[in-house]
């Protein structure tokens, strides 16, 4: 665990990437670089389809939106396919989301969630140098 101003993050669990089309996405993520397919995930409460790629230190997300209502897919229509997200493991969610709101962090969710692999929770980009941060307790 790193301790970065007082917060101990664990190392990276994935990064997320917006894709328009999972499947094509992964003929490339997959059938062409080699990474194995970990799990599918249809999260229809978020509005997203979603594919674990990798192992243990190497994992991608694809997310595909299925709803146009979802901040996932408004990335995807204001910038495009790319890189949306790095996820952090921690070892208690609630209270980092403490410890990081009390550092002046802005959060997306003051709470954790059920994410794919255990709860969640993300830090706004304004507070992570324009990069989306999810938290993730698994």
């Amino acid at each position: 665990m790193a301790d970065i101003m007082g917060i101990a993050l664990g190392p990276v669990h994935h990064i997320g990437i917006v894709v328009r089309d999972l499947e094509d996405a992964l003929t490339l993520y997959h059938g062409q670089l080699g990474l194995p397919v970990e799990s599918r995930h249809d999260l229809k409460a978020h509005g997203v389809r979603a594919a674990f790629l990798g192992a243990a230190g190497a994992r991608v997300e694809l997310l595909q939106p299925t709803r146009d209502d979802t901040g996932v897919a408004r990335f995807l229509l204001t910038r495009g396919p790319g890189l949306h997200h790095v996820c952090f493991e921690v070892t208690d969610i609630a209270a980092t989301l403490r410890e990081v709101a009390a550092d002046g962090m802005e959060l997306i969710d003051t709470a954790p969630r059920p994410g794919a692999h255990g709860l969640v929770a993300f830090i706004h980009p304004r507070s992570g140098q324009g990069t989306l941060i999810e938290l993730i307790q698994v």
